[in-house]
């Protein structure tokens, strides 16, 4: 495993982290899935280990991941390993079966504490508003709620994960005013919306976590038409046969590469975002050991000749496939 350097931080990441929404299970809010399908605590358990074994040092969850229970099963598996770099996110909340979003200060601060009793931890690595937008930024209470753990001990650093498909705003509110520590943010072969936003978040000093490397499996390559999804899943309106079918079309000339480089669909994908030297790490969803191995294995820089073909094409024919993806969610 290699490991990269986490913005201006004292952090060293590895390269692939441990994506843990998957591992909380089916969760709904009302009638609307927010999570994976059904999943087995055994095996998710089993997953972790062998995250850790493989030099995985960087987990990432969310208060909002199976309603906690993501959470609590990394508190119950990696409590007491010091050398772990946890990252979670707060802001979006389930009330009254609604999905709903909560930035006050007043709510940062309980969700913390919420947070860490889970996670049984003192200290969160690296805490973040979870999909905020700027004007909840400049209503100022989030902020204040950041900072104020931060100089309470109860997290070392602090950040925003951005919104799927317009991520810039959020971003450079933050960079005027050098608040926070790191952005995670949507990058993957179809949705390259942030490509300019590497550069200037490396050159302020930022942290880049990129969740969706593998647009929820899409980009395994291992979907066709004829897949479906339990009622309990969020792929289910997200992974639809028209999206399926499109963008397996659209990435036919990327495919293309996995032979000059001898490599499988899911190592070509993880790779490419890994040659951007900006990129502090990636969560893989995960939620099986053999997971851990796809995500870990085989990875590569691809030539300046490849990058370039593939950001022509999301200069393009990717367009339309984004658009598509826009529209479900």
């Amino acid at each position: 495993m290699q490991y990269r350097k986490f913005g201006n931080t004292d952090l060293l990441v590895s390269e692939i982290g441990f994506g843990a929404w998957a591992i909380g299970g089916a969760a709904m809010i009302g009638s609307t899935a927010i999570g994976w399908g059904d999943a087995d605590d055994k095996i998710s358990v089993e997953a972790i280990y062998a995250a850790l074994d493989m030099g995985i040092n960087f987990f990432d969850t969310a208060d909002i991941y199976g309603l906690g229970h993501s959470e609590e099963l990394l508190g119950k598996t990696i409590a007491g390993d010091k050398n772990i770099i946890i990252a979670t996110k707060a802001g979006n909340v389930s009330r009254h079966e609604q999905f709903s979003f909560d930035y006050s200060k007043k709510h940062i601060l309980h969700a913390c504490e919420l947070s860490l009793k889970r996670l049984k931890r003192e200290t969160i690595d690296y805490y973040q508003l979870h999909t905020a937008r700027v004007q909840h930024l400049q209503e100022g209470e989030c902020i204040e709620a950041m900072q104020k753990l931060q100089q309470e001990g109860k997290v070392r650093y602090w950040g925003l994960s951005l919104n799927t498909f317009d991520p810039l705003p959020e971003a450079e509110f933050l960079m005027k005013r050098d608040w926070g520590n790191g952005f995670q943010l949507v990058l993957n072969l179809l949705n390259q919306k942030v490509l300019p936003l590497l550069k200037s978040s490396s050159e302020n000093g930022y942290g880049v976590i990129v969740r969706m490397a593998l647009q929820f499996g899409l980009l395994t390559g291992k979907f066709d038409k004829a897949v479906s999804f339990s009622a309990n899943d969020h792929r289910k309106n997200r992974l639809t046969r028209e999206v399926i079918d499109t963008s397996n079309k659209a990435l036919e000339p990327v495919w293309q590469l996995c032979k000059k480089y001898n490599c499988s669909k899911t190592q070509l994908s993880l790779s490419y975002i890994l040659s951007y030297p900006e990129v502090s790490t990636i969560i893989a969803g995960i939620r099986t050991p053999e997971q851990v191995k796809q995500n870990t294995t085989g990875l590569f820089k691809l030539d300046d000749t490849d990058l370039k073909m593939i950001g022509n094409l999301g200069a393009n024919e990717f367009v339309v496939v984004m658009k598509l993806i826009k529209q479900q969610g």
